[in-house]
């Protein structure tokens, strides 16, 4: 692990303040934390929440006077269970390294020009991404067969009205962004992100592993929070938001701890966001906001980001790597420099556009819409 230098977190021990509470503390943390943040979402949701049950009633109601049966949760589940088991057992760095890396290696033989030996930890996480963003879209043209009446841009794919809720995305990352400045000084954190440990070795390795890393968050909103949800608010109503939580936070296990919990909140909220809104995309945008930034403020407290285009093909040791800590430094203040002035940009883009969709619906900026 010579390419990550010298650079490491200060070990749980030596963490001070909040970050230090939290780490000493980091088991019991989540009840209370999770037992106040859950009344803030019902407080925020209970108003969408109650539309999807009403709706729920009334539809289950017409299915029931028809003396028919909505088959939509059994197929459903079916396909979501089937999807993560193969995705558990066929889509990770275990069968990848038994099956798909031979294969690979000896198409590299004959083509170089494929750099396996080089890029072999990018090749696996190709296939772990690949394999995610796959079996997450899947279900969305096979939904098509079973029921071709129903239309996909109810699984949350709709776009229209994208700006009249926009503000929230700025409200999540207004709680999200505090907390996760605290745990990212948290050994657990540090050490887990980028999953991709190469990414500190060149922009091509760290661009390259954020553009799948994102593919797959966006294929996963569609499958969690679009497919899920759209496919059994029918039958579930609103419980169809808690239900799609528990197989979410499952899929944390592995990760740090609290993150885990957290995907508790977020899975609850992410969903309830995405009913309010009859879209993904304000969660997407949560999501690899928070994801990148991660990635980022490891690579950052480990004083190992990027620095040239591309990998060198000779071994950096911890000399060189030293000597190039101020350059690195100063290139990674310069991309925050340039990374504050662009999500400025957005940030007052997005405000303009609210405004003028509030605008044309005879509505104050700071009134909330309405329910």
């Amino acid at each position: 692990m010579s390419f990550l230098g010298p650079g490491r977190l200060p070990p749980a021990k030596e963490l001070t303040g909040l970050a230090g509470f939290v780490e000493d503390y980091k088991a019991l943390l989540p009840i209370p934390a999770l037992a106040a943040i859950l009344v803030l979402v019902w407080l925020f949701f209970r108003g969408t929440w109650r539309e999807l049950d009403e709706e729920s009633l009334r539809l289950r109601a017409e299915v029931h006077a028809k003396g028919r049966m909505d088959h939509r949760p059994f197929i459903a589940l079916v396909l979501v269970a089937l999807i993560l088991t193969m995705q558990e057992y066929y889509g990770g760095r275990q069968y990848f390294e038994s099956t798909i890396s031979p294969l690979l290696t000896r198409l590299d033989a004959k083509h170089p020009g494929m750099q396996f030996g080089k890029y072999d930890d990018l090749y696996g996480f190709s296939w772990w991404a690949g394999t995610r963003v796959f079996g997450y879209v899947l279900p969305f043209p096979l939904w098509k067969l079973f029921f071709p009446k129903d239309s996909l841009l109810d699984l949350g794919l709709r776009t229209k009205g994208f700006f009249d809720h926009a503000w929230i995305y700025g409200l999540f990352l207004a709680f999200v962004l505090p907390a996760m400045l605290v745990v990212a000084k948290s050994p657990d954190f540090g050490t887990y992100y980028p999953f991709y440990k190469l990414s500190s070795r060149s922009w091509f390795d760290f661009l390259v592993w954020e553009a799948m890393y994102f593919a797959q968050f966006f294929a996963l909103e569609m499958f969690f929070r679009g497919f899920w949800l759209g496919a059994l608010r029918r039958s579930f109503g609103s419980g169809a938001i808690f239900v799609m939580a528990v197989p979410y936070c499952m899929i944390h296990y592995g990760k740090p701890y609290l993150e885990a919990c957290g995907a508790i909140v977020a899975g609850i909220a992410l969903g309830s966001l995405s009913m309010k809104t009859k879209s993904i995309y304000q969660g997407f945008l949560v999501h690899v906001t928070v994801a990148a930034l991660m990635d980022w403020l490891a690579l950052r407290h480990r004083k190992a980001t990027p620095l040239h285009l591309w990998a060198s093909d000779l071994p950096v040791g911890a000399e060189a790597w030293l000597r190039e800590q101020e350059q690195r430094e100063a290139l990674a203040q310069t991309v925050e420099r340039i990374g504050a002035v662009v999500f400025a940009v957005l940030f007052v883009f997005m405000i303009v556009m609210i405004v003028r969709s509030r605008r044309r619906r005879g509505e104050r900026f700071w009134t909330l819409p309405a329910r």
